[in-house]
């Protein structure tokens, strides 16, 4: 009986070892959804609201299941009732996006940093939800924002006037001043 109750702890420490830490998944959120609003052309609220989401999906994924199962799924469910039909078609173009984790050789690989390599540039200040959101719409319901009313854009930019965003995030006057002093690590080790 002793030997089962150890190596039941055992598993319950090493499931929970893969897990993000609250620090850690609210700054790969912010970053991640900097870049979506920029890439998406989001408005504010839809950017508070994929700030949650993006949140609450970090935040859910304890190991390389997750990555991919029922938490990517209600993130995608969640997004579709967020984002525009042109903005969530974007969003599932874009790997980076649409695939924001690898788990490779026991560590998460953050694939957002393939594309946007500066960890320390944002476009955007920090979205209302940084400072109050604590996670867990997503628990509530697997249909949170179906009813939630979004201001969406009111028609799609047009791209020939936004700058190319395939680049390294170095020495671009255009880009927006730092708001951010995330400390956010391209791949993590969860332990």
């Amino acid at each position: 009986m002793k030997k089962i109750f150890t190596l039941a702890m055992m598993m319950v420490m090493t499931i929970t070892a893969n897990a993000m830490s609250f620090k850690t998944a609210k700054n790969e959120a912010l970053f991640l959804s900097d870049k979506m609003a920029y890439e998406l052309n989001l408005t504010d609220a839809q950017y508070d609201a994929v700030y949650e989401i993006n949140l609450d999906y970090l935040m859910s994924v304890n190991g390389r299941n997750d990555a991919y199962g029922t938490w990517w799924n209600r993130r995608n469910t969640d997004l579709k009732f967020v984002l525009t039909a042109w903005q969530y078609e974007k969003y599932m173009e874009m790997s980076y996006f649409y695939r924001p984790l690898t788990w490779k050789n026991g560590n998460w690989t953050f694939n957002v940093y393939s594309h946007y390599s500066n960890k320390n540039h944002f476009y955007k200040a920090r979205p209302k939800a940084y400072a109050s959101y604590k996670g867990g719409n997503n628990k509530k319901s697997d249909r949170y924002y179906a009813d939630k009313k979004v201001n969406k854009p009111a028609s799609k930019p047009n791209d020939n006037n936004r700058p190319m965003a395939k680049h390294s995030d170095k020495g671009d006057a255009k880009m927006a001043k730092n708001t951010s002093s995330s400390k956010g690590k391209k791949t993590s080790h969860f332990r």
